[in-house]
C-alpha cells in the first residue's frame, strides 16, 4: 500500500512542460516561420546555392577546439558502442568536416537545421538550447573579397525583404584585430581570450569590458586602455585612411593587409548597392576560434542608430576545413549564419500585435454541400481537385450545415468555396462563391476544374 501511495506522489509531482531552453509551435507561429523560411531560402537559391544536411550530432573530437571559450556550451552524449558524441553547436564545423571528408575544392550551398546550446537560455530574447540557424557559405580558391562582399550583400538582402526595420552591417577583420592587439602590447597568447572581451562590448559598457580584461584575464592596464581607443572606431573608407596613418598600425604588416582587404571590400559593398548599410567596427570581435579574414554581424537599430539586437554573423575561415584533412590542405570558406529565433520572436510579436489573420493552411478551396446526403458528391470532387494538384478539403461530417461550411472557410481564410445541391446537380453546375466578397457564380461541371485554377490559385 506504502509502495503504491510512493508510486501515485511521484507521478503528481511530475510537470508536463517542454525542457528548458525548448519549446512548441502552434500552427499560427509555424505559418509565420515557413513564410520566414521561404523568404531566406528564395535569397539562398538567388544566389545561386545548393543545399546539403548533416547529422544532428557528431564525434565529440570533430566539434572539439574549434569555439574557443564557447566549447562549454556543448551538449555531450552519453557513450553509443565506443564513440563520444556531441550534438552539433552551429552548422559551419560539420560542414567542413563534409567538405573534408567528400574531398570537396568548390561548392557554394546552404543548409537549415537545428543546433544545440548548453547555454543559459533568454527565451524572451530568442535565445535558446535548440534553435534554427539557416547558413550560406561559399568554399573554393577566389580573388579577395569577391565572395565575402556577396555573403554581405545576401544579409542586406535577407534583412530588407523582411522588413524587419532599420538595421547595419558590422565588419571587421580578423587580421587587423590580431595587428592591432600586437601593437597595442596584447601578449600573442592572450589574443583569443581579449577578442572574446571585445565582443562583448554591443551588450557591455567598455568600462566593464576593461575591467574583465585587466582583473579576470590579467592584462595590463595601460594596454586595455590602448584596445579602448581603438574599438570605439566605426566608418568606412575614410576609417581605412585614418588607421592606415596610425604610426603603430602602420608598421605592422599584418594590420596593413588587412586594411588593404577592406578598402577592395568597401569597393565592392558601393558595386553591389550595400555601402550605406555597411560599417567598419572596431569593436566588432566574434569570438570564434576558427575566423581569420572579414567578419560581420547583421544589427537591428534604433531610430537613433543603436544597435538593439544582432541577427547574422559569420565570417572568413581559411582553416578550418585543414583541421580535418590529414594532409591539412586548405580549402578557403566564408559564410553567415542567419540568426533565425531572434528574426521569428520579432516577427511573430509584430503579428500578433497587429492582431492579422494569420493563414495555417494553404487550402485554395472548401467543398461544400447545401443539402443533406451529398457526401459522395463531396468525396468526388475533393478527389478531381487533389488530382489536378488543387489544395481543397471538405467537412468530415456526413450532412454539415451550409452556414457552418462557409463560416469555416471565412475564419480560415479559404479563398473559394464550392457548393454542390439538388438543384447544382439536376443543372450540371457547381456553384463558386468568393469568400472575401462573397460573390458567387455559376461553373460548367466540366469546366470547373480549369476555373477553379484560374480563380483561387491566384488568391490563395
Amino acid at each position: 500500500m506504502a509502495e503504491q501511495e510512493d508510486k501515485a506522489g511521484d507521478q503528481q509531482k511530475f510537470v508536463l512542460k517542454c525542457p528548458k531552453g525548448t519549446r512548441d509551435f502552434d500552427p499560427k507561429q509555424m505559418a509565420i516561420r515557413e513564410g520566414v523560411f521561404k523568404t531566406i531560402t528564395d535569397c539562398f537559391k538567388r544566389h545561386g546555392a545548393e543545399t546539403i544536411d548533416t547529422p544532428v550530432f557528431e564525434l565529440k573530437e570533430t566539434l572539439m577546439g574549434k569555439y574557443g571559450e564557447d566549447s562549454k556550451l556543448i551538449y555531450d552524449l552519453a557513450d553509443q558502442g565506443g564513440e563520444l558524441l556531441s550534438l552539433r553547436y552551429d552548422l559551419t564545423v560539420p560542414f567542413a568536416r563534409y567538405i573534408a571528408m567528400k574531398k570537396i575544392t568548390n561548392i557554394k550551398r546552404y543548409h537549415i537545421a537545428k543546433v544545440y546550446r548548453r547555454d543559459n537560455p533568454a527565451m524572451t530574447k530568442g535565445r535558446y538550447r535548440e534553435f534554427y540557424q539557416c547558413d550560406f557559405d561559399t568554399a573554393g580558391a577566389y580573388d579577395v573579397m569577391i565572395t565575402d562582399a556577396e555573403v554581405v550583400k545576401i544579409v542586406a538582402e535577407i534583412l530588407s525583404d523582411l522588413e524587419l526595420g532599420d538595421f547595419v552591417i558590422k565588419v571587421n577583420h580578423r587580421k587587423f584585430l590580431d595587428g592591432m592587439m600586437a601593437c597595442c602590447g596584447v601578449p600573442t597568447e592572450k589574443f583569443r581570450t581579449i577578442c572574446s572581451a571585445i565582443d562583448k562590448l554591443d551588450k557591455t559598457p567598455w568600462e566593464d569590458v576593461r575591467a574583465e580584461m585587466v582583473d579576470t584575464k590579467g592584462l595590463d592596464g595601460a594596454v586595455a586602455d590602448k584596445i579602448g581607443n581603438f574599438v570605439k572606431l566605426t566608418g568606412r573608407g575614410e576609417l581605412i585612411d585614418k588607421l592606415l596613418k596610425d604610426d603603430s598600425i602602420s608598421k605592422n604588416e599584418e594590420a596593413v593587409q588587412a586594411l588593404e582587404e577592406m578598402r577592395v571590400f568597401f569597393k565592392y559593398c558601393e558595386l553591389m548597392n550595400i555601402t550605406n548599410r555597411v560599417s567598419f567596427d572596431l569593436s566588432l570581435a566574434r569570438g570564434l576560434d576558427y575566423y581569420t579574414g572579414l567578419i560581420y554581424e547583421g544589427t537591428l537599430t534604433d531610430s537613433d542608430g543603436k544597435g538593439v539586437g544582432s541577427v547574422a554573423g559569420g565570417g572568413r575561415y581559411d582553416d578550418l576545413v585543414g583541421m580535418f584533412d590529414p594532409s591539412g590542405k586548405k580549402v578557403p570558406c566564408v559564410g553567415v549564419s542567419i540568426g533565425i529565433e531572434r528574426i521569428f520572436s520579432i516577427i511573430e510579436a509584430r503579428k500578433f500585435a497587429s492582431e492579422e489573420k494569420i493563414r495555417t493552411t494553404e487550402t485554395a478551396v472548401l467543398v461544400a454541400s447545401a443539402q443533406k446526403d451529398l457526401l459522395d458528391e463531396r468525396m468526388r470532387l475533393c478527389s478531381e481537385l487533389w488530382g489536378a494538384k488543387i489544395n481543397a478539403e471538405m467537412s468530415y461530417k456526413k450532412d454539415p450545415k451550409l452556414l457552418t461550411q462557409i463560416q469555416y472557410a471565412e475564419e480560415t481564410g479559404i479563398p473559394c468555396v464550392a457548393i454542390i445541391g439538388e438543384d447544382e446537380l439536376k443543372k450540371g453546375i457547381i456553384k463558386l462563391r468568393n469568400t472575401k466578397t462573397r460573390e458567387e457564380v455559376e461553373i460548367k461541371r466540366k469546366d470547373f476544374i480549369d476555373e477553379v485554377k484560374k480563380r483561387c490559385q491566384s488568391q490563395a
